[in-house]
């Protein structure tokens, strides 16, 4: 054979070799991988390219498990770690001790989440990415699994614009659920902690609203025939009724700061009420939570 062609078998197999490579470069089927030609680190955003991470895990909260959860149907209300992924409804449903969520997105900008970080998303396959889902009414939705509620939950979601993976935290939060959709012992309810009869304090914490507002600390609490009853002092004069449960309570005095007398439902739990403000230019209806810690109760 000549020099001539034995060099033009030698380029003619690199050649070969080149497109066998080309062809085999996207073996994990990864929809990112398709659309970006860059290394898997550029796939991934930076915190310099993202929105500022807002703290969504907050202290005392305790992870509650599928099993600790009644198998139904409720409406959750998740928080996200940034305002660019705005989650404006949720539906959780448990069953068998697992729970998956049904997350309806303010924006139509996301292809994929995935649930871990952007780095382990680039390694996965296709398979382990959830698409949206889109509404009749045009909104796109994402059914994810929900590890545990009142847990900071990694989850990465894909730019259809800007071809990244963006890092997440989500937190499914309990206190959103009605107090009959927990397993029994979950909670901490007046008739487990069987108080006589009697007027007690407790320890109360209030959250909510621009976080200016606070309660008098203790409290009063009141036990007659097993039912647990709060007065409330604020620390304006400017509340003209409460509601708990949707039932509305009006002020049980007329001078100085606000006073109620409300039920209270739970203990050691963020206890969901609203209340009614008159200091703006039209009365404004505030949510709030009121978390009762049982450790402190003390006979008056």
């Amino acid at each position: 054979m000549t020099k001539t062609k034995v060099f033009s078998a030698i380029m003619a197999f690199a050649m070969m070799l080149s497109v066998l490579s080309g062809c085999g470069g996207n073996t994990n089927g990864n929809p990112a991988t398709s659309v970006d030609t860059g290394s898997a680190e550029s796939q991934v955003a930076t915190a310099d390219e993202m929105t500022t991470q807002e703290e969504v895990v907050e202290d005392g909260m305790e992870p509650i498990a599928g099993d600790q959860v009644k198998d139904g149907v409720y409406d959750v209300t998740v928080d996200s770690s940034s305002s660019m992924f705005n989650i404006t409804e949720c539906e959780l449903t448990v069953k068998n001790g697992e729970m998956t969520a049904v997350m309806t997105m303010g924006g139509t900008g996301y292809l994929y989440v995935f649930m871990g970080t952007g780095e382990k998303a680039v390694k996965a396959a296709e398979s382990e990415y959830i698409p949206f889902e889109e509404k009749d009414s045009g909104e796109h939705t994402f059914t994810v699994p929900v590890e545990a509620l009142d847990k900071g939950i990694a989850c990465t979601a894909f730019s259809k614009n800007k071809k990244k993976w963006y890092d997440r935290t989500l937190v499914f939060r309990a206190d959103s659920l009605p107090m009959d959709a927990f397993a029994e012992g979950v909670i901490t309810t007046p008739e487990s902690l069987h108080l006589a009869d009697g007027t007690y304090t407790v320890h109360v914490a209030l959250e909510g609203g621009s976080g200016r507002a606070s309660v008098e600390s203790p409290a009063e609490l009141t036990v007659k025939d097993g039912e647990v009853t709060a007065k409330l002092i604020w620390s304006s004069s400017n509340y003209d009724y409460m509601k708990v449960n949707g039932e509305q309570y009006n002020p049980v005095n007329t001078e100085g700061n606000s006073a109620f007398e409300i039920p209270v439902t739970a203990f050691d739990y963020k206890m969901p009420v609203s209340a009614d403000t008159t200091a703006m230019s039209t009365p404004h209806e505030i949510e709030y939570t009121l978390y009762f810690d049982s450790a402190t109760i003390e006979a008056k």
